[in-house]
């Protein structure tokens, strides 16, 4: 299998160190392991400039969207309401969850390439006092759009709600102040921005509200509440953990430090993300997502015409040692392409150049 790097929003490439970890076998009671997880849990909540008196952190086994679904089963009892807001298919699918699980609901969704509406949330926050907690996820992978993440937070601390935010694609590539943005929820995953790889996800939590999450969860294996129980003992797992995955998070959480933490990896995403976006505009791909509202994790690109041909160009890339991403759009034609992981200058610098030659072939 050929060796390539991944410009995609999660796996990405990581670097050979974090690799590396994997290649020795930890037991899981084991007090070294349990104590790499201690480690990682400590070291999460200095992220979020969070205190261990009033925040804790879980891990969850499974994909970003297990460590999502936990804190659905589990933070909103049968009695709760939750407003979830949308402009993208991870958001498209907290509603599944919700559908799934039997919740009490309310949808609000706007187009893929806008923001939700401070004013027609207000008005249903006002209308509906029967909702309790607010849903929205942060950085939308679908389409690269960042969410105001500050008009989401003014309005659950004004109406009083329980807030929860999908940071998947987000945290640890840009500052969140946990606390002060007051989340009570903020959902992540190991391998995005962090840059470790795939096998578990994290929930950063106010105490307070999950000590009032006893009993409420509706699955065994995702209950977070319980698992928060055994793993705030000395750091045990309920269930078999990724222990390969654990050791590797824990490297790559290192790896953030030394390169300057979540400030001087933003800069490194952010340089990528604008460098794409000018580059490939004066070959004519238009970005989907207008700068203002453009994260750094990922871009979304129209096609530039109609002879255009995704897969071509996809193993065009491929072979030339990149991997990138298909659209996630019904309306438009559309691929992706992240800037997160072990990329750099160079590497982006790279690959415009192999797109515009490959536009130059294709057509002459």
């Amino acid at each position: 299998m050929k060796n390539y790097k991944l410009l995609t929003p999660g796996p990405l490439t990581t670097s050979s160190t974090v690799k590396a970890e994997m290649l020795f076998d930890r037991c899981t009671w084991d007090q070294d392991y349990k104590e790499i997880t201690q480690k990682i849990r400590a070291q999460l909540l200095e992220f979020a400039c969070a205190a261990k008196e009033d925040y804790t952190v879980v891990l969850m086994q499974g994909s970003g969207s297990f460590a999502v679904e936990s804190v659905m089963t589990t933070a909103i009892s049968r009695d709760d309401k939750v407003l979830i807001v949308t402009n993208g298919a991870y958001g498209e699918r907290i509603i599944k969850m919700a559908q799934y699980l039997g919740l009490h609901y309310l949808h609000y969704s706007v187009e893929y390439n806008e923001y939700p509406n401070e004013a027609e949330l207000r008005s249903i926050l006002e209308e509906d006092q029967a909702i309790t907690h607010i849903v929205m996820v942060h950085c939308e992978t679908t389409t690269g759009i960042l969410n105001p993440i500050e008009m989401i937070s003014t309005l659950s601390r004004e109406f009083r709600k329980t807030l929860i935010i999908d940071a998947m694609s987000s945290f640890g590539g840009m500052e969140i102040n946990v606390p002060e943005l007051g989340i009570d929820y903020l959902i992540s995953s190991a391998n995005k921005c962090i840059q470790g790889v795939p096998g578990f996800g994290f929930v950063i939590a106010k105490l307070e509200k999950l000590l009032a999450c006893e009993g409420n969860s509706r699955s065994l294996s995702l209950d977070l509440y319980d698992q928060w129980k055994e793993m705030d003992k000395d750091g045990k797992w309920r269930f078999t953990s990724p222990t390969h995955v654990v050791a590797a998070f824990s490297k790559a959480i290192d790896e953030l430090v030394e390169e300057g933490g979540i400030s001087a990896r933003h800069t490194r995403y952010h340089h990528n993300n604008r460098i794409l976006r000018e580059r490939l505009e004066k070959i004519g791909f238009q970005a989907y997502i207008s700068s203002e509202k453009q994260s750094p994790i990922i871009s979304t690109f129209l096609f530039p015409n109609e002879r255009f041909n995704f897969a071509d160009f996809y193993s065009y890339v491929k072979e030339k040692g990149y991997v990138i991403y298909p659209g996630k759009l019904t309306d438009a034609d559309t691929f992706r392409i992240g800037n997160i992981g072990e990329i750099y200058d160079e590497d982006i610098q790279e690959l415009c150049n192999i797109i515009e030659e490959y536009m130059g072939v294709v057509t002459k």
